[in-house]
């Protein structure tokens, strides 16, 4: 039983190394070792107007540059904007009400720790080209059918 296991364990292992051969990038092929121009840095959107969603429960793409931001276990920048005490004054958009809900849907009255890390669904919005090509349509209405 042990002699079958490990062979099949070493036949798996070597169709997986052929497989891993085969990954590409989807950036096109880039020899290490070449002197090559580093990429063009991402263009991110300066503070201005929320940008529009492209579908029902979408999070909301941040409007302006990060860099720099810290989110961790003991400060969250985002907060010191986005916090319902800090909004206003701040000119910022709240944070939702959501997010002071557990999985149970009981009401907190601090941010939930599953949505304290700001930047696990929300991402800034950069003018890059994508990678590959999308056809992606915008949800225009929700039908009933």
């Amino acid at each position: 039983m042990i002699k079958k296991l490990s062979m099949a364990l070493i036949i798996l292992g070597a169709a997986g190394l052929a497989q891993a051969a085969d990954v590409r990038s989807l950036r096109g092929h880039s020899d290490l070792q070449e002197d090559s121009q580093p990429p063009e840095p991402k263009r991110f959107a300066k503070d201005g107007e929320p940008i529009a969603r492209d579908y029902v429960q979408q999070p909301p793409l941040i409007p302006h540059k990060i860099k720099g931001y810290r989110i961790d276990l003991n400060s969250n920048k985002c907060l010191s904007c986005h916090s319902w005490k800090h909004y206003r004054e701040a000119g910022a958009t709240k944070i939702s009400q959501t997010h002071f809900e557990d999985r149970d849907k009981n009401v907190m009255a601090n941010v939930s720790a599953r949505r304290y890390f700001c930047t696990q669904c929300h991402v800034p919005q950069a003018g890059a080209q994508p990678l590959v090509e999308n056809t992606f349509k915008p949800v225009t209405a929700i039908s009933a059918e």
